[in-house]
C-alpha cells in the first residue's frame, strides 16, 4: 500500500496496483485504472518511488529486478 497526503493534509492509503498513471501537471494527479483522479501532495517523482518499491515489496524473489547478461530468461543477452 502506498501512504498519500490529499491536499488537505489527511493520509490514505492506496493500492499501488489500482495506478494507472501519475502525472504532475503541476498538482501531482493519480489515474487510477477505475478512471477515478486522485491528486495528492507528494510529488510525482515521490509517487512513483513509493510505487515501485510497493511493487518490489510484492515479489521478493526478484520478479521485478532488472535484466542483467547471461540471463536470457529476463531479457539479458545470454553468455556464450
Amino acid at each position: 500500500m502506498l501512504e498519500l497526503s490529499r491536499r488537505s493534509g489527511e493520509r490514505y492509503y492506496l493500492n499501488p496496483l489500482l495506478i494507472e498513471t501519475v502525472e504532475a501537471t503541476p498538482d501531482t494527479v493519480i489515474t487510477l485504472v477505475t478512471g477515478k483522479k486522485l491528486v495528492v501532495r507528494e510529488s510525482a517523482d515521490e509517487v512513483v518511488r513509493r510505487f515501485v518499491a510497493a511493487v518490489r515489496d510484492l515479489a521478493p524473489g526478484g520478479l521485478f529486478r532488472a535484466p542483467t547478461a547471461g540471463d536470457p530468461e529476463r531479457g539479458g543477452a545470454s553468455v556464450p
